[in-house]
């Protein structure tokens, strides 16, 4: 079962990336995946929680970045990203 929790983790963080890719707030992030890849919130939230401690620098200027430029995807283009995301999630995990 520990494996099984750490590749469902990682696919979390996987998707959380592509989000990041795609300037995507947190909130953002968590209601794309809830809806798109059926993860709950608390665990999209968590693991980006952990990913920004990690990370605090690059969070620090993604949140500048993202404040100026205020990209809003709209539903038909979250839904088709994140379907991208999840079919080829596999394959792409390193």
């Amino acid at each position: 079962m520990g494996e099984s929790s750490a590749s469902y983790i990682h696919m979390v963080q996987h998707l959380i990336e592509k989000c990041l890719i795609f300037h995507m707030t947190k909130d953002e992030c968590m209601d794309a995946l809830s809806r798109h890849a059926n993860i709950k919130t608390v665990i999209t939230s968590t693991v980006w929680n952990e990913l920004e401690k990690e990370n605090k620098e690059f969070f620090e200027a993604y949140i500048q970045s993202h404040h100026k430029e205020d990209r809003i995807l709209s539903e038909a283009e979250t839904s088709q990203m994140i379907q991208k995301m999840s079919s080829g999630s596999d394959s792409s995990i390193d």
